[in-house]
């Protein structure tokens, strides 16, 4: 993967990570969020992947079900957040995946082999987010209450 840096004001930095063949997405860009201590952004992206793991929330068994594709896919569209989760960047993304009939997937990105290539771009926030367990559902949810302001 490569990044760079593309604008820094008030607390807020914008970056273009762009992957590789063979990456592993979701944690390249974990790995960047701990290296440049990144714990309040959203991120969107395009790209392609040969693979991919998704997950669904299913409420009725209280946990994600999972499920692997492996075909080529466009990355018709990525979204996520990462928020602070007891000190470590915590990402959530949910990803729409178009396949060669035309027909799409989406959910819960877990795993994403990048094939050729992923564009992402992530900005920062100068505020920190927050997660909290959610009792009702047994996630870790994004707390508002508990964002503070980092100016």
């Amino acid at each position: 993967m490569k990044s760079v840096l593309l604008h820094e004001e008030g607390g807020q930095r914008v970056f273009l990570l762009v992957m590789d063949k063979g990456d592993e997405a979701m944690a390249e860009i974990t790995t960047f969020a701990k290296e440049h201590r990144i714990t309040a952004a959203g991120l969107t992206a395009i790209g392609a992947c040969s693979a991919a793991n998704l997950g669904f929330f299913d409420p009725v068994i209280g946990t994600y079900r999972h499920r692997t594709f492996t075909e080529q896919m466009e990355i018709a569209s990525f979204i996520g957040d990462i928020a602070d989760d007891g000190g470590e960047p915590a990402l959530h993304a949910h990803v729409v995946l178009g396949r060669s009939d035309f027909s799409t997937l989406a959910g819960h990105a877990e795993e994403l082999h990048v094939f050729p290539t992923m564009e992402v771009v992530l900005t920062e926030h100068p505020a920190h987010l927050r997660k909290r367990l959610d009792r009702a559902t047994g996630l870790v949810l994004i707390a508002p209450d508990a964002s503070i302001d980092a100016s």
